[in-house]
């Protein structure tokens, strides 16, 4: 399996302490982290061409990748 680009772990190395502990007692924390990483695989697979999509697909799914990390991120420095 590759290597995904983009993991939240790796864009956020200094907060992996809270985001573990905020996926585990905070359901909407969770949710995000889940739709995140279902658009991060998503744009992984049209950039490598696995799962082509048309350039305004592309373009839809790293804005809404870019949304959910900036939420992501403000409820990690609150």
């Amino acid at each position: 399996m590759s290597h995904t680009p983009h993991e939240l772990h790796e864009e956020f190395p200094d907060h992996e302490d809270r985001i573990k502990v905020l996926k585990a007692t905070n359901a909407h924390f969770a949710r995000l982290m889940d739709q995140y990483h279902k658009v991060n695989r998503e744009v992984h697979g049209a950039e490598t061409n696995v799962a082509p999509v048309s350039e305004a697909t592309e373009t839809d799914m790293r804005r809404e990748r870019a949304r959910l990390k900036d939420e992501i991120y403000q409820m990690l420095v609150e």
